[in-house]
């Protein structure tokens, strides 16, 4: 049965449940009154007996009406209990299941399900096909679960699994992972194969403890969330720290919107130097947050609080602006930006990074956009289609921390770079390992054959430098040359090859 069959059956119920005892007690009173009025001129029964039959048919119709109301009743109850779009049970049903089973004195599991990337393929497709994938998704949960569990629809694209009784936790986190598998394959919706994930929260409710379905709901919404955060298409257990940490969030996002407006960020720009002139030919910005008391806070530490917030387009705008402004003195030194996954998500960020270069006035063909691995493997077509943008402006992108992830050279190919970077992990492990080494080398030499400039990052030693620099690295970049500056102190070291390597660097101090 359909969405639009079922609301056709609401409707047709409405109007019986109105026209029905109207008809039944209006007939029952019309046969009474044609009774009564054929027996005065026939006279085949007394007043009595006619009085009888009148109680009889009104009883009767009383009795048809009052099916009527409890069985639509019945419906319309049913119906607000369901999903109109998948048929599924709804929100409210979830709630009455989780109260039933409490009753019952059963231990409760329940798994929140956000599906990963479903947005992109609203937007993509439309809603049409939209509606197709919620049905779809609807009807995968259904039979990986084969009715251990109980699926519910909540609303656009999240939905619930619920099981109750002994080890109803094990057996739900079973099934949970079940559709993770089962989603890591395309989903067949209409004529398309479309690629969908699933990120999934799971709370449980002993019967020792008092906690209300919205609560249960609640903590398995938070163990959701963080799936997300730990990088999608994965089930994650609530657990009390989670309150704690995202109170902690809460504050951190707080804080960031106020240090934004008291320009407590500060940019810092570390060299990148040619492998055999040893000339500054680039520098990449890098950000920093000296808070009022003193206290130094990692980018590692609040750039993923920015992008869960939605703030790091804000402040990746200032970045850019701030950024393009002080590199406008050093002549033809290519600037190097971080981009986050968030800011290469939002549609708006070409125009927006249009913007600043006609306002700043700064050359875009010296601009290099640096993104990771993440960013383009999470939602590949929203990157691919503003990255297009971005390099009609003649912007160069550049991908960073190569090694570490999961590229591939299909994956090199699929996107364009003008750079690759390599991680310093890989570059530590080549001059330990000969495998790492063999990996490096090879990653060199399919970055040349697909005309990519090679930088080696991280590099520390005089003997890692000789390494990446016989191994046909472009650019070296490190504590052996040059430590992350301010604006002012990088002319100094323009137009000059670097003399003694940096050996006052800090070796514990992190650059991120």
């Amino acid at each position: 049965m359909t969405a639009s069959t079922d609301i056709s059956h609401a409707s047709d119920g409405t109007r019986a449940i109105i026209f029905g005892p109207m008809a039944a007690l209006g007939g029952s009173f019309l046969l009474t009154w044609s009774v009564a009025l054929a027996n005065r001129f026939l006279g085949f029964a007394t007043s009595s007996s006619i009085l009888v039959f009148g109680a009889v048919a009104f009883s009767i119709a009383a009795a048809i009406s009052a099916f009527i109301g409890i069985r639509y009743i019945r419906r319309v109850e049913q119906l607000s209990r369901s999903d109109s779009l998948t048929l599924l049970p709804n929100r409210r049903a979830l709630h009455s299941d989780i109260q039933h089973e409490y009753r019952q004195g059963h231990e409760v599991a329940l798994a929140m399900i956000d599906l990963d990337g479903f947005k992109l393929i609203n937007d993509h497709y439309g809603h049409f096909v939209g509606d197709a994938a919620i049905r779809e998704c609807a009807e995968i949960f259904k039979q990986v679960s084969d009715g251990e569990a109980r699926v519910y629809r909540l609303g656009g694209d999240e939905y619930a699994m619920m099981i109750g009784g002994p080890v109803a936790g094990t057996l739900l986190e079973g099934v949970c992972r079940r559709i993770i598998e089962r989603l890591a394959k395309p989903v067949q919706v209409e004529d398309r194969r479309l690629t969908l994930g699933a990120s999934m929260g799971l709370a449980r409710h002993s019967p020792r403890e008092e906690v209300a379905s919205s609560e249960l709901l609640r903590r398995a919404d938070i163990a959701m969330y963080a799936s997300k955060r730990g990088g999608k298409m994965r089930c994650t257990w609530f657990s009390s720290s989670f309150d704690k940490s995202r109170e902690q969030l809460r504050e951190m996002n707080d804080e960031l919107r106020e240090a934004l407006a008291r320009n407590e960020f500060r940019l810092n720009y570390q060299p990148l130097v040619d492998s055999h002139s040893r000339r500054i030919v680039a520098v990449e910005c890098l950000l920093r947050w000296e808070r009022p008391d003193g206290k130094h806070v990692g980018p590692n530490i609040f750039i993923p609080v920015a992008e869960e917030s939605g703030l790091i387009n804000s402040i990746g705008l200032w970045v850019l602006r701030k950024a393009c402004f002080d590199a406008l003195a050093w002549d033809d030194i290519t600037l190097s930006v971080n981009i986050s996954a968030a800011q290469l998500r939002n549609p708006e960020f070409p125009i927006q990074l249009g913007h600043i270069l006609e306002e700043t006035g700064f050359d875009p063909e010296r601009l290099e956009l640096e993104i990771t691995e993440t960013c383009l493997v999470l939602e590949p077509v929203v990157a691919e289609r503003s990255l297009a943008v971005v390099r009609r402006f003649g912007v160069k992108i550049s991908l960073d921390d190569f090694g570490t992830g999961y590229a591939s050279i299909g994956f090199l190919r699929q996107f364009r770079f003008e750079k690759l970077k390599l991680d310093r992990s890989l570059v530590v492990q080549a001059s330990e390992d000969e495998g790492s080494r063999a990996m490096m080398l090879s990653s060199i030499t399919v970055a040349r054959a697909m005309k990519m400039a090679v930088t080696a990052e991280g590099v520390e030693t005089e003997e890692q430098a000789a390494m990446v620099r016989a191994a046909g690295c472009d650019q070296i970049q490190g504590w052996l040359y040059f430590k992350a500056m301010p604006a002012e102190d990088i002319a100094q070291h323009l137009g000059k090859p670097t003399g003694l390597p940096n050996l006052s660097r800090n070796r514990n101090e992190k650059v991120a």
